[in-house]
């Protein structure tokens, strides 16, 4: 599968090391040739994946699910994906997001011979500033994430169709926000002309902008057809009443477990341990986070820097103070 590209290290040597793509454990045949023929990209396909993950768990640190991953099983989430819930809409977003995120930086920087800046997105320069610098080819980075994430999502089944939508949501989400960079350059770092390019916002922007499609994310029914190559399985809104969802909406169809209490089937590891925050009324707050359960209080003593002087020129000097805090957890 494609989560297994985010555990080991030895997937970070793929550039110089061909034969290790039939060493991916769990590739279907199209992405094996994939990897055969894109081997120079495939540590960014793998850096991708793990900027994705590691976004997730930046996302749910407050949550009940906080995108936990287990080492030492290539299923990384556990059974968590393997309901159509609106936790696995959001990992497959952001995985895929994450891997067109990754190559198309990695072609602007020129690690890679076979893609470069983008040549076509240009159009005519404004007032005031010239085109210039490296655009990043977010088509070509758009490409390889549907190639290669995509190619396991050719059943006719509903699970497919909705992988298939949120992968394609993740990636709309990069190309909605790319935006013109632009430096200056004259005398004194003055601004009598500036060359700009198109770049990708820092990915910290689409994590936050997969999170709120989370939050507000279809609840979709399947519903079976008959078409000339058998019974086919496609999703629609449950509420008529709701707009129905865009290209850039995540999409699910099963409700998710609770993740209060540990429960291998559903694979919730349970909040009992989980930091809170005493003073949030939100999710991450003790009330929530430990599903009523109550929590423990202790302290922690931190050293940390203090009464830092700055010194002409150029340096800070600091004193270390020991400060003590209140750490709640759940019960």
């Amino acid at each position: 599968t494609i989560w297994s590209l985010a555990v080991g290290h030895q997937y970070t040597s793929l550039g110089t090391q061909p034969i290790l793509c039939s060493s991916i454990p769990g590739l279907v045949p199209k992405q094996l040739r994939f990897c055969r023929n894109y081997v120079e990209i495939m540590p960014s396909v793998a850096e991708g994946v793990k900027i994705g993950i590691q976004e997730c768990q930046h996302q749910f640190r407050g949550r009940r699910w906080n995108c936990t991953t287990i080492n030492d099983n290539l299923a990384i989430f556990g059974p968590v994906l393997d309901k159509a819930t609106r936790e696995s809409a959001f990992v497959h977003a952001i995985a895929s997001a994450g891997v067109a995120f990754a190559v198309t930086r990695a072609c602007s920087e020129g690690s890679a011979t076979i893609c470069g800046c983008d040549t076509r997105r240009k159009g005519p320069p404004g007032e005031g500033w010239k085109w210039g610098g490296c655009s990043e080819d977010v088509e070509f980075g758009s490409m390889v994430s549907r190639e290669f994430a995509d190619a396991r999502e050719n059943r006719p089944d509903a699970r497919s169709a909705m992988n298939r939508h949120n992968n394609e949501a993740g990636r709309v989400s990069i190309t909605d926000h790319m935006y013109l960079k632009c430096k200056c350059h004259g005398l004194s770092g003055s601004c009598e002309v500036k060359t700009c390019w198109w770049s990708q916002p820092d990915f910290r922007v689409i994590g936050d902008y997969m999170k709120d499609k989370y939050d507000s994310a279809s609840e979709m029914v399947v519903e079976k057809h008959r078409e000339s190559r058998g019974w086919v399985e496609t999703l629609r809104p449950k509420y008529t009443f709701f707009k129905p969802p865009t290209e850039t909406d995540l999409v699910y169809y099963e409700s998710s477990p609770n993740f209060c209490e540990p429960n291998p089937e559903t694979g919730s590891f349970g909040t009992r341990d989980r930091i809170c925050n005493l003073t949030s009324h939100g999710i991450d707050g003790c009330d929530l986070l430990c599903c009523g359960r109550g929590h423990n209080t202790r302290t922690e003593k931190r050293k940390e820097k203090c009464h830092c002087i700055f010194h002409w020129c150029c340096y800070v000097s600091c004193q270390e103070c020991t400060r003590v805090y209140d750490v709640h957890t759940c019960k």
